[in-house]
């Protein structure tokens, strides 16, 4: 047998083969590793044999009994053919039926004893009698797996076509027999004794085949002392790779900007408001990084309307004015295009040069940004990666961040000789989440709403109301104030019944003839789009019809009412900052949410929420709640790790002491040179995804 089990192709354990192991191939099960580590989803508890007397309807239950008759029943209609297994254990009879697997019948002998499990049925014709669909068997004088399907607590399997519940089972048991002497534990034994952890060997077997007394409760939660200890090691791992990229760009040379603050002061001047305290605490731990000799990772986060960009541009203004470049970059044009509106302006009243890039648009000014002419590029992540050349790019913002990732974070940075890097994100992440998302950046949140801010009142309301919704909507307007209306959609389809944003438009012009209307979607140009919201700003518009292109980065005070139609059809994320368009002036704001029938009962709770909460940070965690971790961060967050027993909303406290552990070892040894095995182990885990160790 090969030692590495990394190595070891799964076809050749006993009972695979090739044919098995294609299957197998389609759950990411190669190698014999894959296997160890290919764990349960779920548990049934098959331990209670009862009595057939004592079996009960719709449970699943277990019974012993002898084989009393085994035949093959022809049924009149069509080819079907039923496998009927018969078995007594003196208190009653209990019958097994297998539909269209006549071959069963070569199995079973009279007067073999058997145990079957499963769900338990009345007999359809005579409405009395035991019975179970295809169950799961075992023979009592069986040996070798004997007893791993039922008479205990069964390990059940995510399978795939052409493979059954049961074989894998069967599969896994003889991997574990065969392999699991040569698992290799890398986890060095002072931390596994500190943290009271089990051997790694007993916890791979216990977490497949589990010890008959444990809590099958717990065992389905995840959070068995053995489960514990395989969902410690992933978390290690994760927190092992992140605490090495870190400790690199800590010793790595980065550019020391030491610049004197005059472009800073003279925006300031200029802005028509007080930066808040966090705002500026928050700047000054920027700045405190910028000024060292090695590269800013940082991580800005706050809620909706924090006050975020201003804090950016106040970093790039520190670059410009030490003679280097800065590029934000933004995951998609609307929010770059967003970015660029919202701060051009600023830029070019002190006298500096920006440009936007974009997919869309014509004008690429590559020539001026090679050539140092242009102090700042507001771009989507194509202005990293189409092979443009900045002359001193000294810092890079990154938005949104959590669409981007580790892996995009490692390439951009080799775009320039170690820039600054500061990301930012307006989605509320819970710390736990934070800490495995970001743990190799350095963690800032701006926790305060600018001065007279009242939390926006949000309502719920079916299409029944909408003329109360109507009226609101005419009351705002004579007061001189602005109103959003999104759709989720531009235009209607056959497919689709949602209203869409044209059909609104048109509908609301009807309703209100004599307020002005405009529409805003994705598919304008950006200067119409910024020709529409300029008019907006400028109060010539008294409803803006938009899809949800105004979901970041606009910023309109006298807006102080929101309709979202067809709510329930929005994440929770896009509601929260949706809402987060309106209460940015002094007067009492308002988020109205028109929900249609039918509505599931996860919208519903999304929607319950919003109406409770303007926390972003509360709202963030019931999203992931609802959500799970996978879905919240997007698919396969980029560059990070697959967790296949751990879960950082259930494990938040082990990922603590993960975190911990990981960080102070590579305190002491930032290579793992004393730890050769650790270290094999973190590259394979991390799967060449990064660069973690240079080689010299």
């Amino acid at each position: 047998m090969v030692r590495d089990l990394s190595e070891f192709p799964i076809q050749y354990i006993k009972g695979v083969g090739p044919q098995r192991a294609r299957l197998l191939n389609r759950l990411e099960i190669r190698t014999a590793e894959d296997a160890i580590y290919y764990l349960p989803y779920r548990y049934e508890d098959r331990r209670n044999i009862k009595k057939i007397t004592n079996l009960r309807y719709g449970q699943i239950e277990t019974a012993i009994g002898k084989v009393i008759s085994a035949e093959v029943i022809r049924l009149p209609k069509g080819n079907l053919k039923i496998f009927e297994l018969t078995v007594s254990d003196g208190s009653g009879l209990l019958k097994g039926k297998w539909f269209n697997q006549a071959f069963m019948k070569k199995n079973f002998k009279i007067g073999q004893e058997v145990v079957l499990s499963g769900v338990v049925k009345r007999n359809p014709y005579w409405g009395i009698g035991f019975e179970i669909d295809n169950p799961e068997y075992e023979f009592v004088s069986d040996d070798g797996d004997a007893f791993i399907h039922t008479s205990r607590i069964v390990p059940v399997y995510r399978t795939t076509g052409g493979l059954s519940a049961r074989q894998l089972r069967s599969i896994m048991f003889g991997v574990l027999n065969a392999c699991i002497e040569h698992v290799y534990d890398p986890i060095p034994q002072d931390i596994l004794v500190r943290n009271n952890l089990h051997g790694l060997k007993e916890s791979i077997l216990n977490s497949h085949f589990p010890e008959v007394e444990t809590d099958i409760a717990i065992l389905n939660r995840g959070i068995s002392d053995y489960q514990r200890r395989l969902s410690f090691d992933e978390l290690f791992m994760l927190e092992l790779g992140l605490a090495v990229l870190k400790r690199g760009k800590s010793v790595e040379k980065g550019i020391s900007f030491d610049a004197k603050g005059i472009l800073v002061n003279r925006l300031l001047e200029r802005l028509p408001f007080r930066l808040t305290a966090a705002q500026g605490r928050v700047f000054g731990e920027i700045l405190y990084d910028m000024k060292k000799p090695y590269p800013m990772n940082r991580l800005i986060q706050g809620d909706v309307g924090c006050g975020k960009t201003i804090v950016a541009l106040m970093a790039m203004l520190v670059a410009v004015e030490c003679g280097y470049q800065s590029a934000l970059m933004a995951p998609t044009e609307i929010l770059a295009e967003q970015h660029y509106i919202n701060i051009h302006r600023m830029v070019e009243d002190l006298g500096l040069k920006i440009c936007l890039l974009t997919g869309s648009r014509k004008d690429r000014p590559f020539e001026d940004i090679a050539a140092g002419k242009t102090d700042i590029v507001v771009g989507t992540h194509a202005l990293i990666q189409e092979g443009i050349n900045f002359k001193n790019l000294g810092l890079v913002i990154i938005d949104e961040q959590h669409r981007f990732g580790v892996m995009q974070r490692a390439l951009l940075r080799k775009k320039a000789v170690n820039p600054d890097v500061l990301v930012m994100t307006a989605t509320p992440i819970p710390r736990t989440l934070a800490m495995t998302l970001y743990g190799d950046l350095d963690y800032s949140i701006i926790d305060e709403l600018p001065p007279g801010r009242n939390p926006v009142i949000t309502c719920l309301f079916s299409p029944r109301q909408k003329d109360y919704i109507y009226r609101a909507i005419a009351d705002e307007a004579k007061k001189g104030r602005q109103v959003y209306v999104v759709y989720p959609v531009i235009e209607e389809s056959e497919k689709s019944n949602l209203k869409s944003a044209i059909i609104g438009t048109e509908a609301l012009e009807k309703i209100f003839p004599s307020l002005k209307i405009a529409l805003i979607h994705g598919r304008m140009k950006p200067q119409e789009r910024e020709a529409v919201m300029t008019s907006f700003k400028g109060g010539d518009i008294d409803i803006l019809v938009s899809t949800t292109v105004i979901e970041v980065g606009v910023d309109i005070p006298n807006a102080s009412m929101m309709l979202i139609v067809h709510a329930e059809r929005f994440g929770l994320a896009q509601l929260h900052q949706l809402r987060g368009r309106v209460g940015r002036g002094s007067n009492q704001s308002h988020c109205f949410l028109l929900a249609y029938e039918p509505c599931g009962e996860e919208a519903r709770r999304r929607l319950d929420i919003m109406v409770r909460s303007n926390d972003g940070f509360r709202i963030a965690e019931e999203d992931l709640d609802i959500r799970g971790p996978g879905e919240f961060l997007g698919t396969r967050q980029s560059g990070m790790p697959d967790l296949k027993a751990a879960n950082i909303i259930r494990d938040s406290r082990l990922l603590e002491v993960a975190r911990r552990e990981a960080f102070g070892i590579i305190e002491k040894d930032p290579e793992l040179k004393g730890f050769p095995g650790l270290r094999k182990s973190l590259e394979r885990f991390w799967g060449g995804k990064l660069e973690l160790f240079k080689t010299s």
